[in-house]
């Protein structure tokens, strides 16, 4: 009798359902990556000046942050009913719900990050001609990058994971194929979607995690002095 295939006995790992099925693999994918990014993106240009307000004016930083903290707490099949009235049943529905959740972590991040900076480095910009625009772009924002990158890797494998929820209304990327596959208990198609899923939140956690290092080589150039620092006093007590 001639054996099986991986596909007939229903394999968890099955190298055939990978070739046979790869374009829809990397259809879904691409759905999964493109309303991941668009996500991310619409989220920090929204977060940036929510929390520029929040900082400037007091009095709006309760109600900034509390507002964005009772959006995370919305569940996301009620944020996906509540927003498919206005957007109607599409990729907008997920796009938006995924926004509005990532608005918690970004808005306090990139407020953390621009509250972080020492007064008299503000001060000093300020000594020597730097308009408001001036002093946050060029000096507030370069300086406040690490809690906002910070934010941003923890939205972005968030938001990575969050997408497949949007298998609801259709547009779950990656989630549509998970979905199917628990329903049909299709061994193959719920394990390899899965481990792309997670692949996608690790690639994009490296991505940034290089992105942050580029743009902020100071980081690194302080913490090997404080390095060298440790290990001169080290040095300096074996001496003595």
């Amino acid at each position: 009798m001639a054996a099986q295939s991986c596909l007939q006995a229903n394999d968890w790992i099955c190298g055939e359902y990978v070739r046979t099925r790869g374009h829809e693999l990397l259809d879904a994918t691409v759905q999964h990556v493109g309303i991941t990014a668009a996500s991310v993106v619409i989220g920090l240009l929204v977060a940036f000046p929510l929390a520029l307000i929040a900082r400037r004016r007091r009095s709006a930083a309760g109600p900034v942050l509390g507002l964005t903290t009772i959006l995370y707490t919305v569940p996301s099949l009620a944020m996906f009913a509540l927003l498919t009235p206005v957007f109607g049943v599409s990729a907008s529905v997920v796009v938006t719900g995924l926004v509005l959740y990532s608005l918690t972590i970004l808005v306090r991040n990139i407020l953390a990050g621009l509250e972080a900076v020492p007064e008299d480095v503000r001060e000093a910009a300020r000594g020597m001609g730097y308009g408001p625009a001036k002093l946050l772009f060029g000096v507030e924002l370069p300086l406040a990058l690490p809690a906002v990158m910070a934010g941003l890797r923890i939205a972005t494998v968030s938001t990575v994971a969050m997408t497949t929820i949007g298998t609801v209304v259709g547009y779950g990327g990656l989630g549509n194929l998970i979905s199917s596959g628990l329903e049909s208990f299709f061994k193959a198609e719920v394990l390899t979607a899965s481990v792309l899923c997670v692949l996608l939140a690790v690639v994009a956690d490296l991505l940034l995690t290089g992105l942050q290092r580029l743009l902020t080589p100071w980081v690194r150039a302080q913490a090997r002095a404080k390095s060298r620092a440790r290990r001169g006093q080290r040095a300096r007590k074996a001496v003595a």
